[in-house]
């Protein structure tokens, strides 16, 4: 498959780019090269090898999710420099 003029205008249009002649030459060139390398991949024999679905053996190391002791809305709001009876106060940010 060879990625054409035509093809690079369409994608730019769809993509919503406006590329000049200098970008749409770079970009020719470019996919291009990306799709001559996909078909070089598609030389090598798989005949046998599973799918990934990650790219390491690695096993999850985070712990489950358990709810532990939480605080109570009051120890909450405690040390909280400004308060009221339910919320924290803080500045304003956006006028």
């Amino acid at each position: 498959m060879i990625i054409d003029k035509e093809s690079i205008e369409k994608i730019a249009h769809l993509s919503r780019l406006e590329l000049d002649e200098t970008s749409e030459e770079k970009m020719l060139k470019s996919m291009n090269e990306i799709v001559e390398w996909v078909a070089k991949l598609e030389e090598v024999d798989t005949e046998g090898v599973a799918p990934l679905t990650h790219m390491t053996d690695e096993q999850s190391v985070w712990r489950e999710d358990i709810a532990k002791h939480t605080l109570s809305h009051d120890e909450g709001l405690k040390n909280a420099p400004k308060h009221d009876k339910d919320f924290f106060k803080v500045p304003k940010v956006l006028d």
